[in-house]
């Protein structure tokens, strides 16, 4: 078992790294992004009726380390947050096989999303819950902004093209977010197809 003293260390750890650490620019993939990733989670875990403590413990550190690899690259990033977590996680005295699961997770939110249990299902869709919510337009902002920022788009045309595309191969894989989520997101979906 995580206790929650040893969560809360790894926390406090690597929320001031992410802080002091992470490239400027990232507008988007900020410790902002994480936390919310990881209120997310917790949030349709709950809804999911996700009881086991060992299964919580494990999914909150996948969120919080499942962007950690920007604080080296864009590129792979996921698989270089999942050397992080390996590396870092072991010397707090996690067993490879609860670390095997968070790479698993942290590994699933890679686009195209595939998860394949539970778990991954749930970090996926806390990972682009805001497609789906009233906050969707400003983070959408702020990501374009970060993409512009490192040449991966030019204009705001282009962007929303690319985002029109990614809404039509998006979806969620849990019921709670089927629900609550799908509906709200495919309406920014008409709105952005509209603007172009």
């Amino acid at each position: 078992m995580i206790t929650q003293e040893k969560f809360e260390a790894i926390k406090t750890n690597l929320l001031q790294r992410l802080t002091l650490h992470l490239p400027k620019g990232l507008y988007y993939h900020g410790v902002h992004h994480t936390l919310d990733v990881l209120e997310q989670a917790e949030r349709i875990a709950g809804e999911e009726n996700v009881t086991n403590e060992l299964d919580l413990q494990l999914l909150r550190l996948a969120c919080l380390y499942h962007d950690s690899g920007f604080l080296e690259t864009r590129e792979m990033h996921e698989e270089v947050s999942c050397a992080l977590a390996r590396k870092e996680l072991l010397a707090y005295g996690i067993s490879e096989e609860n670390i095997d699961w968070i790479c698993g997770m942290i590994l699933a939110t890679r686009i195209p999303q595939l998860p394949l249990n539970q778990m991954e299902r749930i970090i996926c869709d806390a990972d682009l819950d805001y497609l789906g919510r009233a906050d969707f337009f400003e983070i959408s902002q702020n990501l374009f902004d970060e993409l512009k920022e490192s040449g991966i788009v030019n204009t705001l045309a282009e962007w929303n093209q690319i985002q029109v595309n990614f809404f039509k191969q998006h979806m969620y894989f849990t019921r709670t977010n089927k629900l609550l989520r799908a509906p709200v997101k495919d309406k920014h979906l008409a709105i952005i197809e509209s603007s172009i």
